[in-house]
């Protein structure tokens, strides 16, 4: 594959200003089955800082700068890892848009004034 002609200097990219990102952190090798402890310390980490988020059952949805988003989930990691997890898997799903500003509640509730209009005909 040939190279382009004109690539940009990767130094000069920015991250996107805003994101709204899904994550699912999962302590591995705790001394239980449970992880709830582990999920409440991150809740109490997600409560101090400035950003919006959400917990459900799955996971925790957090929005705001890219940059600060990242480095939120990765403080959960070392702060895991400092309570003695030795080895932490997360999986996050992150999406940015730059036509228009939306939250994620703004998003659930799009959806459900669609399922109220169902429930009216």
């Amino acid at each position: 594959m040939a190279e382009p002609t004109s690539s940009p200097d990767v130094s000069l990219l920015q991250t996107p200003p805003k994101c709204v990102a899904d994550f699912c952190l999962i302590p591995i090798g705790t001394p239980t089955a449970s992880v709830s402890q582990q999920i409440a310390d991150v809740q109490r980490l997600m409560q101090k800082s400035a950003l919006s988020y959400s917990m459900h059952s799955a996971g925790t949805t957090v929005e705001g700068p890219w940059d600060e988003v990242m480095k939120l989930i990765g403080q959960a990691h070392t702060m895991l890892h400092e309570k003695g997890v030795v080895r932490i898997q997360t999986d996050i799903r992150v999406g940015s848009r730059t036509d228009k500003k939306q939250s994620f509640e703004d998003k659930v509730t799009a959806v459900n004034d669609l399922l109220a209009k169902d429930s009216e005909g």
